[in-house]
């Protein structure tokens, strides 16, 4: 027997219908998150299960893959499909044009899409909790970063509407000694009034080079004319300016503290020793690449799978006699972001790479279109090497590539 369960979640309860194979609804209830909550689930299906527990597939939709109710799902046996959200709304509009919305019509919607679209949707991912791990202090640490660029584009926003000096001579808004002296002297006036040795110490605490020379620099743009405002507004804006530097002395902290957690988990993963052998490949990027992808065997059944969960394999438009080849905009920031990094990097660390990327920009391809095709085959690489778990090999992995280059090159002579 097979049942089929639709879960709408929220934050505070969840709205659950059990369906059969003929689409019909069994069961239908509102459950608060929690223990409590799953319990009453389970024996819902219990319920309809009758005597045939042991040899029952119950499928379950619900459009997250986090959390503990998720878990425990998993735990209990239940094959779940973590539904995107956009693939919701599609569905909706196939069986209702009015648009109309509630909890209750979702959660039968989503038992109606695995009943029907199971072959074609993703289950979660049976990643093991040392790879989830890895994936909560990646993705914490990637977010402080990006909150940090953030705040840094604010500040510097700020600087320029009243203190357009500051930006003369502090290059790295976010550095240690642009904020000691920012907190010290957030406004013209008082940055003019700072002192050589104030100036070194900050320099020297930053562990910059040529401090004599770079403080020298600084004082005199400082001191020099610039245009202002009026001094009201210059108040209003230090003590923006202040707040500014603070947040990000703490981001700044709070960025090492999470790095050194990122490596730690990373290290312990079996997974590192292959994805640190790929070439551009480091320990915090390799982070990513591993929390991103997941760890589960079973997952991507071909390096074409993993390349368009990716993101970087292009997808094709055709219709009648117009057919274009386009990269894909839909994909995970976080992943993409990271291999984009590793092929850049591997530019310089691997030969075959360079020689790859070279071949793409001599066929006419930008820079930036280069590097995607080259992290798309930088991830076939390393779909290869998880497979048949060996570290990465200079020789094999562009040996294909190479002969067919070289071959392209006799017929072309």
């Amino acid at each position: 027997m097979v049942l089929f369960v639709g879960d709408d979640w929220a934050e505070e309860h969840h709205d659950v219908e059990v369906m059969d194979a003929a689409g019909q609804r069994l069961a239908r209830a509102r459950l608060p998150e929690g223990v409590a909550g799953v319990a009453r689930l389970h024996a819902m299906i219990a319920e309809q299960l009758g005597h045939e527990v042991d040899e029952a597939e119950v499928l379950v939709g619900i459009e997250t893959d986090r959390g503990p109710w998720v878990a425990a799902l998993i735990a209990a046996g239940y094959r779940v499909f973590a539904i995107n959200p956009l693939q919701v709304s599609r569905y909706r509009e196939r069986h209702s044009v009015s648009g109309a919305k509630s909890d209750a019509a979702d959660a039968h919607m989503l038992a109606d899409m695995v009943r029907t679209d199971a072959h074609q949707l993703r289950p979660v991912a049976g990643d093991t909790a040392e790879a989830e791990a890895v994936k909560v202090v990646s993705r914490a640490h990637k977010t402080l970063i990006w909150e940090r660029t953030r705040h840094t584009q604010r500040l510097r926003q700020a600087l320029r509407e009243y203190f357009p000096a500051a930006l003369e001579v502090f290059d790295d808004l976010d550095a240690a000694d642009t904020l000691e002296l920012l907190a010290k002297a957030p406004d013209p006036a008082s940055a003019a009034a700072l002192t050589l040795a104030q100036i070194r110490g900050a320099l020297h605490r930053a562990r910059r080079r040529d401090v004599d020379e770079k403080a020298a620099r600084i004082q005199a743009v400082l001191r020099g004319e610039h245009l202002g405002r009026a001094e009201v507004i210059t108040a209003a804006y230090a003590a923006t300016t202040r707040s500014a530097a603070a947040i990000l002395g703490t981001l700044n902290e709070q960025v090492k503290v999470l790095e050194s957690q990122v490596d730690a988990n990373f290290g312990q993963h079996p997974d590192a020793e292959i994805i640190l052998s790929q070439p551009g490949m480091g320990r915090i990027l390799g982070a990513r690449v591993l929390a991103e992808f997941g760890d589960d065997p079973a997952r991507y059944t071909t390096a074409k799978n993993r390349k368009n969960y990716a993101g970087t394999s292009p997808i094709t438009r055709a219709s009648g006699k117009k057919k274009a080849v386009l990269a894909r905009f839909v994909h995970n920031d976080r992943l993409v972001d990271a291999l984009i990094s590793q092929a850049f990097s591997a530019l310089q660390a691997s030969p075959g790479a360079r020689g790859y990327y070279d071949q793409q920009r001599a066929r006419g391809a930008g820079h930036n279109a280069a590097l995607r095709q080259l992290a798309n085959r930088l991830v076939g690489i390393l779909h290869g090497c998880l497979k048949t778990r060996t570290p990465y090999d200079e020789a094999t992995a562009w040996s294909h590539h190479h002969a067919n280059h070289t071959g392209q090159e006799a017929i072309a002579a």
